[in-house]
């Protein structure tokens, strides 16, 4: 980690109004959750494919236990919306629509390629300077891909997000971009015209769930809030719909 980057996700989260905050991100084989109460910065970060839904309520009763989580300071939810795993992104709308709902606290979606190019800046592998290509594998041939710059250290969308062959991904922008994630693991299947124009990648990159704290935050910030009948899933691909929780339970 670099310590230049995380003294910046801390001066984030500290210049934002909210003072507690929960972030849930399972859409890719890593899963991990984050609190930010009070000043304190809390997370756990596992790699651990098809073991999420085992792993995420053991995370969170060790980091805070009991349940009550307005009474230990949690004043919204966040949850990683995707693109991602099927399974993986409805395990983090399913927890994060259970604890809003039964918590009576609002919720936010954050992007998970958004999170994904916070944690590259986090982790010092990009600077603040850098446009992002965030890339993760989506199976069957596909990328999903989206490009990001940073304003005042927080990822903001340029282009995207897309579902597409590495080799059909062509960004827009004009100049240097660096690539993240395990997604471009294998830069030879991407266009000639998209590896000539990225000057670095990093494919062990994940999404981790303490980089989603500061993005949540600006969201809360902006009034972007969800009900917890709201919260559901971003799909790129047109896959299942996510059930809401008025929904949930009806017979079609």
């Amino acid at each position: 980690m670099s310590p230049g980057g995380q003294e910046q996700c801390d001066a984030l989260l500290e210049w934002f109004f909210m003072n507690g905050i929960l972030a849930v991100e399972t859409a890719t084989d890593a899963c991990s959750i984050a609190a930010y109460v009070r000043g304190n910065t809390m997370h756990c970060h596992r790699v651990a494919p098809r073991q999420h839904s085992a792993l995420l309520f053991d995370m969170l009763q060790e980091m805070l236990p009991g349940g009550d989580l307005p009474g230990q300071g949690i004043e919204g939810i966040a949850y990683g919306s995707g693109p991602g795993s099927f399974t993986g992104l409805r395990i983090a709308a399913s927890a994060a629509q259970g604890l809003a709902y039964s918590s009576q606290l609002p919720a936010v979606a954050v992007p998970t390629l958004a999170t994904l190019a916070q944690t590259a800046l986090r982790s010092g592998i990009v600077g603040v300077s850098d446009v992002v290509l965030a890339v993760l594998d989506a199976r069957v041939g596909e990328v999903y891909a989206a490009v990001y710059r940073f304003e005042e250290g927080l990822a903001m969308l340029l282009e995207g997000p897309w579902a597409s062959p590495p080799g059909r991904l062509v960004p827009n922008y004009p100049g240097a971009i660096c690539a993240v994630g395990n997604g471009c693991g294998d830069l030879e299947q991407f266009a000639p015209a998209l590896r000539d124009v990225i000057v670095q990648s990093a494919s062990e990159v994940l999404p981790n769930a303490v980089d989603m704290l500061p993005l949540a935050q600006a969201l809360f910030s902006f009034g972007e809030t969800l009900s917890p009948q709201e919260v559901q899933p971003v799909y790129l691909r047109d896959e299942t719909r996510w059930k809401k929780i008025s929904e949930q339970g009806r017979r079609s």
